[in-house]
């Protein structure tokens, strides 16, 4: 373990507040690291670059974890790819060059499984990389983080830089969005079997087939992951990037049937296939990194109990404030 990491620098947690970020900042101060820096979107407007070059000059930090991103499910993909590509090639922009700028010893960036081509082999390997159409949509989403992937490599090589990038599978947990119009399949399916729970219903109905497959991982896993490759290797000894997953699969709607156990909705799943299914399936190959010895540990159904727990702290109120709870006759969830 290095203890440059620990012990020389100021650590900054880009996106602190979202899912993947809220998870590595918990994951830092259980592991005793105390220099870390913060910054909500009121105090830093990461999109805006001179905003981050103020704030790199001022604060100085040696290592960065790229957290930041605007991201959604199908729905808000096809809404707002305008909002999704240009303001997720700012903020990656805008960071990765000030830590260049600033000599920031390590940056970490994190990705999505979605830059892969659409039709790509399964599971997906680090080199099907750009070898086929992505899937339509999220392409502005996926080119932006392919982007982000290419810069940071570019950095590397002209600057010798040190910034890694990896790829997680799809992610939830604690932090996550349960927003109806926004939010991604298994945060979507927890609000929508709770509030078909409270409001009795018989069925939900899920977009699609039900049978495109999704890898899931709890984002504390992927916080783990995350300080496990900074404290110990380079993005030389990486590659342009590694996938981050668990290595295992499942339907939507075996996902909806395990949510719907947690949750203690008790109704029939019925389907809307004029619905986009989205990619058939999208599993990572973590071959390499679980040669460079780690692996996740926290198994689906007690992650999504954890989910379910830090819904209803945060949502109990959900359906009295919603009217929506009160008039909802199908349940649609987007994969």
């Amino acid at each position: 373990m290095s203890s440059d990491l620990r012990l020389e620098g100021r650590i900054f947690v880009a996106g602190h507040a979202g899912l993947a970020g809220s998870a590595i900042l918990r994951r830092l101060e259980t592991d005793g690291y105390r220099q870390i820096l913060t910054a909500t979107h009121g105090e830093l407007d990461l999109a805006n670059s001179h905003e981050v070059e103020q704030f790199f000059a001022a604060h100085r930090p040696k290592y960065v974890f790229l957290a930041a991103a605007r991201v959604g499910g199908i729905l808000a993909n096809q809404t707002y790819p305008a909002d999704f590509i240009r303001e997720n090639l700012a903020i990656q922009s805008n960071v990765i060059d000030a830590a260049r700028r600033h000599a920031v010893r390590k940056l970490l960036f994190l990705g999505s499984s979605c830059i892969y081509p659409k039709n790509a082999p399964q599971p997906l390997q680090e080199d099907h990389l750009l070898t086929g159409p992505l899937e339509v949509t999220n392409e502005p989403y996926a080119i932006a983080k392919i982007a982000g992937i290419k810069m940071c490599a570019a950095y590397n090589r002209q600057y010798d830089t040190d910034f890694l990038c990896i790829m997680p599978t799809n992610l939830y947990g604690p932090g996550d969005n349960y927003d109806l119009q926004n939010s991604h399949v298994l945060p979507a399916l927890i609000r929508k079997a709770h509030e078909a729970k409270l409001g009795h219903l018989d069925r939900m109905v899920l977009w699609g087939s039900g049978r495109p497959r999704r890898e899931f991982m709890h984002a504390d896993d992927l916080a783990s992951a995350s300080v496990f490759l900074m404290e110990r290797y380079s993005a030389a000894q990486i590659g342009e990037f590694i996938n981050v997953g668990v290595g295992t699969d499942l339907s939507i709607l075996d996902l909806a049937k395990t949510v719907a156990d947690v949750v203690g909705f008790r109704g029939a799943m019925a389907f809307d296939d004029s619905k986009p299914d989205g990619t058939p399936q999208k599993l990572l190959d973590i071959s390499r990194l679980s040669e460079l010895g780690w692996r996740a540990k926290i198994p689906l159904e007690i992650g999504v109990q954890n989910a379910y727990a830090d819904f209803l702290a945060r949502y109990s109120q959900i359906s009295a404030e919603d009217d929506r709870a009160q008039q909802v006759v199908s349940i649609e969830v987007r994969p």
